[in-house]
């Protein structure tokens, strides 16, 4: 592999509490403080002024559908999206068919990844057999069969004393628990945020105090066994305030915003576009704002995209019978420089640090940063460059993205891993 010497970027990297223009030197797949004459003369070197480098972004909740619903993603296709949006690391879900919550399913998930993978895919284990909420799952052989996270993302365990085992058993393994907030007695049929826009359109509304019961009670097992509960893409003003008090009372527990919870709110659906619809159902504009302050002062720790394939034939339904989620990966960056640096007045270094060091110190990945030693993953983009955004163009199979077709600003322009470019792939 050759040396790489990236020249004229603006390096930001908050782990290292680096920002400004310089060189960056990657040997052997690590980054370098320096190269000698010999391997400079060699090194592939890129001139990135204008640009900046960042460590290559972290994304803790992407869906990639492999194995068993590769019609809508693959662990190949899902990679490519992540390294046209600037990811380098990423942790994919255990809702697959069959579900991950045993150490063949996740075997087979590794081998995908060392086969397919352009990025670094990081496998969860569910927390119950089935991710249907009623029996553990072996969390000890997850452990062994590499996992890094366990979660029932997609579902969320209803029972409080099986939760209550569950996090007590991670804990012993060192394993985080990350848990997807509702309360499904209260979301029943519901389609969308309860309030007057549900009203409007005659659909059935999915009230915030189903996510709110279950962060309360996310918080209040945490504190009863010191184990560490992670919540899920936060969509309720409520939930913020919940998380926010813990915090200050020293428990053990997280949460991450989402950048269509940042961007949107349930006014998006007046047109009954099932683009919009997604699980937690986007909100007001009141819980909009209350997730941008949580983001700046620390409630919510990191932003991930749930980023989540449906096929166009899925998705083309009427509103009450499109499944949920959409597609996040090629354009989070783009979103979240818009919403937060530009109109909300984050500094980029804040930015950065919310898609990079945070998220991967919140899962112990060893990622999101640009020190001495690190693995050369790098994130170069133009934080100005205007661009559409064309699904159909994109690298992901599906192409379910309230973002397609618009003009958004900041782009990707290169991705690293280990010191090989990734994005944008060699034509072939």
């Amino acid at each position: 592999m050759p040396a790489l010497w990236i020249r004229n970027a603006r390096i930001v990297d908050p782990a290292s509490k680096r920002d400004g223009v310089g060189d960056l030197f990657a040997l052997d797949g690590k980054i370098v403080p320096r190269l000698s004459a010999a391997d400079k003369k060699r090194a592939r070197k890129i001139d990135a002024k204008g640009l900046v480098a960042s460590p290559g972004l972290v994304d803790i909740h992407v869906h990639f559908r492999e194995p068993g619903q590769t019609h809508k993603e693959t662990i190949a296709t899902g990679s490519r999206a992540a390294a046209a949006g600037g990811f380098t690391t990423v942790v994919c879900m255990p809702n697959t068919t069959p579900t991950a919550d045993n150490a063949g399913t996740i075997q087979y998930i590794l081998d995908a990844v060392r086969r397919d993978a352009v990025v670094k895919v990081l496998p969860t284990g569910c927390i119950t057999i089935g991710a249907k909420g009623d029996t553990l799952a072996p969390i000890g052989s997850l452990k062994r069969a590499g996992v890094v996270a366990i979660t029932d993302d997609g579902d969320c365990v209803q029972s409080n004393e099986l939760m209550r085992r569950a996090i007590e058993y991670a804990k012993m393994f060192g394993l985080p628990v990350m848990d997807h907030c509702q309360d499904r007695s209260m979301t029943e049929g519901a389609v969308m945020n309860e309030g007057d826009m549900s009203i409007r359109l005659g659909l059935r509304g999915w009230p915030n105090a189903a996510e709110d019961v279950i962060v309360s009670r996310n918080v209040i097992l945490s504190s009863y066994t010191g184990a560490h509960i992670h919540m899920q893409h936060i969509s309720s003003a409520a939930s913020v305030d919940i998380l926010r008090r813990a915090k200050k009372d020293g428990v053990k527990v997280s949460g991450e915003a989402t950048p269509h919870h940042i961007a949107f709110t349930d006014a998006a659906l007046e047109t009954y576009d099932p683009n919009f619809k997604m699980n937690p159902p986007l909100r007001t504009e009141s819980d909009r704002v209350a997730i941008i302050a949580g983001l700046r002062d620390g409630t919510l720790d990191c932003i991930s995209t749930d980023h989540a394939p449906h096929t166009d034939y899925e998705k083309d339904k009427e509103f009450d019978f499109a499944p949920n989620g959409i597609l996040g990966l090629e354009t989070a960056l783009a979103v979240c420089l818009e919403e937060l640096v530009r109109k909300n007045k984050f500094k980029l270094s804040a930015l950065v640090d919310l898609m990079t060091r945070k998220p991967a110190e919140l899962l112990g990945l060893p990622a999101g940063t640009l020190a001495q030693g690190a693995a050369a993953d790098i994130c170069l983009f133009d934080p100005d460059e205007s661009w559409t955004y064309d699904a159909r163009k994109g690298q992901s199979k599906s192409i379910n993205s309230p973002w397609n077709g618009r003009t958004l600003v900041g782009r990707v322009k290169m991705t690293i891993v280990d010191g090989r470019i990734v994005y944008p792939l060699p034509a072939t």
